[in-house]
């Protein structure tokens, strides 16, 4: 029996036509002498006549049984049509079924309300029919979308799909790597790619000049609802752009896929934020900018401050911010003690706040305030009944860090009050640029870079190499959406004596050990290597925002849990003694 149509294809321009179907059995209802069953394949579902003649059959049927069937095409009955769905005016009256299988009762309904409630690990234990739900079908729908999309943007303007290897070399900087053991090198090992950088600038001095990859990336990290330890961006690289030209490429490419998958105009250019107004406004360089309560300085306001904790901290060099978060001065002791504890996770001592009610200052540092600064909270901050003030003191970086978290805390705490709403379709993108080139790892004792080794300076900031490294901008830039980072990438060093001297006088990795993890590159960019810059998006992110959901799990097909295990797999397993006697392995288990 022969599949004719799909299950959301047939209408009453097919009235008598002889059509098979095949799909999993929705629902089953018995109307006495009748039994209607609602079959249900990919594209939707179509309403199955069983008479008498197979009414026996039909009745064995369960949910999520397999069949195919052959029957006519006719028109439902006036009072039974169905105008939620495509098929809703027609119904087949089956004249042949074939039962492929029968399904067991599934632990949990395959509906998108009640999979929602079941709890997440028994989704993911059952993957193969989480994946029937509705919602779950679109979002494997929109990823393909998204991706053809992108393949087409960047075939259109002369790109190459190259594919670079998932077995590199280690080379341990950034994230914690995949180690895989060889069998053939006794001893040695290569790591899972975390990304195709390295070869992606190396395809660049082959003179590929175009090139991008929908690439599979691997990342020994601790997981959380925007990350996986396998994941998939799409990576790009350009030979003779600037940074002006990456924006509008991938402007261009962001704005065809929303076209293609939501029909949604995109406004470009998007707006820029440089790395420190992003930090000093929002407290993040992935701000949320769909809602306001923006930090505020008030290092000027308190430097000769009665209160102590305030005026002691700016003295030292550090900072006192605060932003307003507008119309929560209803918020609970209890609220107050987690934001509290949120805060002591980044390095504060406590949470000091100020609410307003009635008129009325309420806090225990208002007493240490004098009126003048009173007044100039009121004002800065624009106070009024009803708003409670936040504030941090700190060094500058650690208090922008405290309360950009408290900011996106007190956020969700308006938004459960119904006092703000946050728009999954509201498309807030912008670009954060000039971030620092380097960053003082004070555990290390030495500067690290803040993106990697391979980001150029700023030309106009390359002269204090030398003497200032962390006043040094780098040609840097991420995409943000809505307070999560889809992609970043920067403008590469091209010249090898640059990219020495970062390694080297910079860094201060030993020159023994720059020749074993780059040596291969410094000398291929003695032979002709051209300027170039490119950028890595999220694949599973970007899918994740056009789909609604905040959790990349929802559009991956088979995802690790945050305890890094597929529970459909039920991995990962322990290996035979051979296995490990034929890498040459030995295993320690931990104390």
């Amino acid at each position: 029996m022969k599949r004719t149509h799909h299950c959301a294809q047939l209408s009453k321009a097919d009235l008598g036509a002889t059509v098979s179907l095949a799909g999993w059995v929705d629902s089953v209802r018995d109307h006495g002498g009748i039994i209607f069953v609602d079959l249900r394949d990919r594209e939707g579902i179509t309403q199955v006549k069983f008479d008498s003649a197979l009414r026996e059959q039909a009745a064995r049927l369960k949910d999520e049984s397999v069949i195919g069937i052959t029957g006519k095409v006719e028109s439902r009955p006036e009072a039974m049509v169905n105008k939620n769905l495509p098929t809703g005016e027609i119904e087949v009256d089956a004249t042949e079924v074939v039962v492929h299988n029968l399904s067991e009762t599934p632990p949990f309904p395959l509906t998108d309300a009640g999979g929602d409630k079941v709890n997440e690990d028994m989704r993911l234990t059952y993957r193969y029919l989480d994946l029937r739900r509705p919602k779950m079908r679109k979002n494997l729908a929109v990823r393909h979308r998204a991706t053809k999309s992108v393949r087409d943007y960047f075939d259109g303007q002369g790109f190459y799909e190259v594919e670079t290897p998932a077995l590199f070399k280690s080379t341990p900087e950034g994230a914690r790597e995949y180690l895989v053991p060889s069998r053939i090198h006794a001893g040695q090992f290569y790591a899972l790619s975390q990304s195709p950088q390295q070869f992606k600038q190396i395809l660049m001095v082959a003179g590929v000049e175009k090139y991008f990859q929908i690439a599979r990336c691997f990342r020994d990290e601790d997981l959380r609802a925007d990350r996986q330890m396998e994941f998939t961006q799409i990576d790009v690289e350009v030979s003779f752009i600037d940074r002006e030209g990456i924006y509008a490429l991938f402007e261009g490419m962001l704005k065809k896929v929303w076209k293609d998958v939501l029909d949604h105009d995109l406004p470009t250019p998007f707006p820029r934020l440089a790395f420190k107004d992003a930090m000093n406004r929002y407290g993040v360089d992935k701000p949320d900018t769909r809602f306001a309560m923006e930090l505020v300085d008030l290092s000027d306001t308190f430097k000769n401050s009665g209160f102590k904790v305030f005026q002691s901290t700016i003295a030292n060099g550090g900072a006192v911010k605060a932003f307003n978060g507008k119309g929560l001065a209803d918020v609970t002791q209890g609220e107050i003690g987690a934001l509290e504890d949120i805060a002591k996770s980044l390095g504060a001592k406590g949470l000091a706040f100020i609410k307003v009610e009635k008129g009325e200052w309420k806090s225990p540092i208002v007493k240490f305030f004098s009126d003048a600064e009173k007044a100039e909270l009121t004002q800065r901050l624009n106070l009024e009944d009803g708003d409670i003030a936040f504030f941090a003191a700190a060094p500058w970086e650690r208090a922008c860090a405290i309360l950009g978290r408290i900011r996106l805390e007190a956020a969700q705490l308006l938004v459960k009050r119904g006092k703000l709403t946050l728009r999954a379709d509201q498309w807030n993108f912008l670009w954060v640029v000039d971030f620092p080139l380097m960053s003082y790892d004070e555990e290390r004792g030495g500067y690290a870079a803040t993106h990697h080794p391979f980001t150029s300076p700023v030309p106009e900031d390359a002269a204090l190499l030398d003497s200032d490294p962390k006043a040094v901008r780098g040609q840097h830039y991420d995409v943000v959406l809505n307070g999560m980072e889809l992609g970043g990438g920067s403008i590469r060093i091209h010249q090898p004596d640059v990219q020495e001297k970062i390694f080297k006088d910079v860094l201060k990795i030993p020159a023994d050990v720059v020749e074993s993890r780059f040596g291969y590159m410094l000398r291929a960019f003695k032979f002709g290597a051209p300027p170039h810059g490119g950028i890595a998006f999220g694949l599973d992110r970007m899918v994740a925002l056009l789909c609604g959901t905040t959790s990349i799990r929802d559009v991956i097909a088979f995802p690790k849990t945050q305890r890094a295990q597929d529970l459909m797999t039920q991995s990962p397993t322990s290996v035979t003694e051979k296995q490990l006697k034929d890498l040459h392995i030995q295993t320690v288990m931990p104390e």
